[in-house]
């Protein structure tokens, strides 16, 4: 890429789009170093790391936990690394109608894809600060500018990080830090999977290109703008949706 040594952390790291994410970075620079952002669940991630031996690294993360991040940023330091890109990726949907959503479904869809972007964000900020260099990508969704029906608790996190990230990048601009967004459309993932075929069917013909993303559609997105020649992109949200909007 460049003479920068990158050391990303991806966070939810175990699921598709983490872990697309993470070998896109390792398969496209061979200097990079990645550690895998995981709570629970940690197949995936462990077998990237056997793939890639010596150049990653399974790290113990809850998202919404300060402490957690403390200690993983604790345990990176340890390491003789600092994170210079931070992938804040982790976050889940837990759909249904808003007259019927109890409070524990907004707070848990708030709290993992929101919250856990400004404690991630705030974590890395002061390595980055001193460093002079940051890259800080913030996976949102298209919910985020076309909210559907059942999303009230996703799309309003989802928009929540786009003005995050607005707001973060003006901040830290003068630092040599840019914030971005991506937000993905109907991405081929575990989350799709389930999905009845004729129901998907209907999906691709609203989608100009006629097909669902891959996620390494994503990771090249993310990719780009952890890139140097992306220094002059901060604050941006981009699409990757195949044409939808």
């Amino acid at each position: 890429m460049n003479d920068l040594t990158y050391c990303l952390l991806v966070t939810g790291a175990n699921g598709g789009l983490g872990t697309a994410i993470a070998r896109y970075f390792l398969s496209k620079d061979e200097h990079c170093y990645v550690y895998l952002g995981v709570r629970a669940n940690r197949d995936q991630a462990e077998a990237l790391v056997e793939e890639f031996e010596g150049r990653c690294a399974v790290v113990t993360l809850d998202v919404t936990d300060q402490q957690g991040w403390k200690n993983a940023l604790k345990s990176i330091i340890a390491d003789g690394r600092n994170v210079n890109v931070l992938v804040n990726n982790a976050g889940y949907h837990n759909d249904q109608l808003m007259a019927m959503m109890p409070r524990d479904a907004w707070d848990g869809v708030i709290d993992s894809n929101l919250n856990s972007v400004f404690l991630g964000s705030q974590a890395v900020m002061r390595g980055m600060m001193q460093q002079r260099f940051g890259r800080i990508i913030n996976i949102a969704s298209l919910s985020a500018i076309m909210a559907p029906i059942g999303q009230t608790n996703y799309a309003a996190a989802k928009a929540g990080v786009m003005a995050l990230t607005q707001s973060l990048a003006k901040e830290v601009a003068r630092m040599g830090i840019t914030v971005n967004a991506i937000c993905p459309g109907y991405v081929q993932t575990s989350a799709l999977d389930d999905m009845d075929p004729e129901q998907a069917k209907a999906i691709k013909k609203t989608i100009p290109m006629r097909r669902f993303g891959k996620a390494e559609d994503v990771a090249c997105a993310v990719f780009f703008l952890a890139n140097e020649e992306a220094s002059y992109i901060t604050g941006a949200s981009l699409k990757v949706d195949g044409g939808i909007f």
